[in-house]
């Protein structure tokens, strides 16, 4: 083969290559930890700060605000290939465009989505930290300063967080839609900011100096064994809600919210804001916390129907006249085993939706909620439509279901507990249950009890909750 020849096919076969390899990374957490280690392998001695500085600078994320607390003096490290610059430029860079599709986040493998970005900046601050348990910055950069927006500035009345959204593909995602109009917080955001903080704080505390992509891989892709959430570790994903609750209260975020409008204000070359201004602006962010405090630390994570693959409602579905009184607790017998990832609980999901639409002859799978011992609580009929659960009950109550057939066991305490306090409490928060509702085994509705029924027996005790 003469130079010429071969200068072509070396030149051809760098383009395949660079071609495939950005093609082949998705908008999937799995995904993105794969282009983080080969960023890792290429220069092994980098640090994890290092590494994340260099993943900023591929994505711009440098204003006034970041620079403030993260500086990019002595960045460090060869600039990166093209095609995985573009990859991180586009699955960092976040975004709402006016088709309401959301960009620079991720889908994770518990089935929620998160924000790249507030992600990373949580965990660089965290491993800058001088102070063992404290990172400088970690508040504002990862939710105060969005909070802040959003409060202020977002819309009237109570539409001032979220919403959530469905993905194009489950399997390789590239494409997010917001399920609603969109705010100047969204549920991503929030995910990645609440990620963000966890992480930011258990790395600044921890003396072991772990790779970014073993930190993101344990956290996101931990695999549950048969004791499900019950016997799960403390730091991965699954457990976002309840650590970044441990984490932060209320009062403390209010706080930083101050501050980090402050922060804004000084760095636009504003004056100092006013006590009275201050005060007020305390009132609004204390105000606009307690929606912020219900949707992301009393609810549970709920899987809408368009993410686990539910297919259309048949025909016109019967609204539902609230607030009701009823909680009718029910378990499924078939699928017969607890479901322990959100592969498996949408393929659960799935094949009840099937069965009740066209082996029972009914408009759509029949339960209100589904419990998975995943961690998570997934969508069915949702909170506006009539179910299909209790037979004579239905238009008086939600039918909620555990996967798994508890005839003579128990499900796991994670998601008995998921039911019984979260998802109870915050139906009564938005005005879907009375506060004194009563709670029911569907058994015990129906008079079909049977006494050997573990599960139900262990529902009657249940039925002081709300009362």
């Amino acid at each position: 083969m003469d130079k010429g020849r071969w200068k072509l096919t070396l030149a051809v076969v760098v383009l395949l290559v660079s071609t495939y390899a950005e093609a082949s990374f998705s908008h999937h957490m799995k995904d993105f930890i794969s282009s983080v280690k080969q960023i890792e392998d290429e220069d092994p001695d980098s640090d994890p700060a290092a590494v994340l500085k260099r993943l900023r600078r591929a994505a711009g994320l440098n204003d006034a605000f970041i620079q403030y607390f993260l500086p990019d003096a002595e960045i460090g490290g060869s600039e990166l290939p093209a095609n995985l610059s573009d990859y991180f430029s586009k699955v960092l860079h976040h975004r709402v465009l006016e088709d309401a599709k959301e960009e620079g986040v991720v889908l994770t493998p518990d089935g929620t989505t998160v924000a790249l970005g507030p992600l990373l900046l949580g965990i660089e601050a965290g491993f800058l930290s001088k102070t063992r348990g404290r990172a400088r910055g970690l508040y504002q950069l990862t939710l105060a300063k969005d909070l802040s927006l959003s409060l202020r500035h977002g819309s009237s009345g109570t539409n001032r967080l979220g919403p959530d959204g469905c993905w194009d593909s489950l399997t390789s995602p590239k494409v997010f839609t917001l399920s609603d109009e969109p705010t100047l917080l969204t549920t991503a955001q929030v995910n990645g900011g609440m990620d963000g903080m966890i992480l930011g704080r258990e790395v600044s505390a921890s003396s072991n100096l772990l790779k970014l992509s073993s930190l993101l891989n344990d956290y996101y892709n931990h695999q549950l064994d048969s004791k499900g959430m019950d016997g799960a570790p403390r730091l991965i994903c699954r457990r976002r809600r309840e650590n970044f609750k441990a984490l932060l209260l209320p009062p403390l975020l209010a706080r930083q919210v101050v501050k980090s409008v402050e922060l804004q204000e000084r760095l636009a070359g504003h004056p100092m804001m006013e006590v009275k201004t201050k005060k007020q602006l305390m009132a609004v962010v204390k105000e606009g916390l307690k929606k912020f405090v219900h949707m992301y630390m009393d609810c549970p994570p709920i899987i809408s129907r368009c993410m686990w693959g539910a297919e259309p409602y048949i025909g016109t579905p019967t609204m539902l006249s609230l607030p009701l009184s009823y909680l009718y607790i029910h378990h499924t017998h078939t699928p017969s085993q607890p479901c322990l990832t959100f592969e498996q609980c949408s393929a659960d999901m799935r094949s009840m939706q099937r069965f009740h639409q066209e082996d029972r002859g009914w408009d759509d799978i029949g339960y209100s909620f589904v419990a998975g011992d995943d961690g998570n609580i997934y969508e069915g009929r949702g909170w506006l439509w009539q179910g299909a659960h209790t037979y004579g009950h239905n238009s008086k109550g939600y039918g909620v279901s555990f996967i798994g057939d508890y005839t003579t066991r128990l499900p796991s305490q994670n998601s008995m507990r998921l039911v019984r306090d979260q998802l109870a409490s915050c139906a009564v928060g938005e005005g879907r249950l009375v506060s004194s509702y009563i709670l029911k085994g569907h058994r015990d509705v129906v008079s079909t009890s049977c006494p050997g029924d573990a599960f139900y027996a262990e529902i009657k005790g249940w039925e002081h909750y709300g009362k």
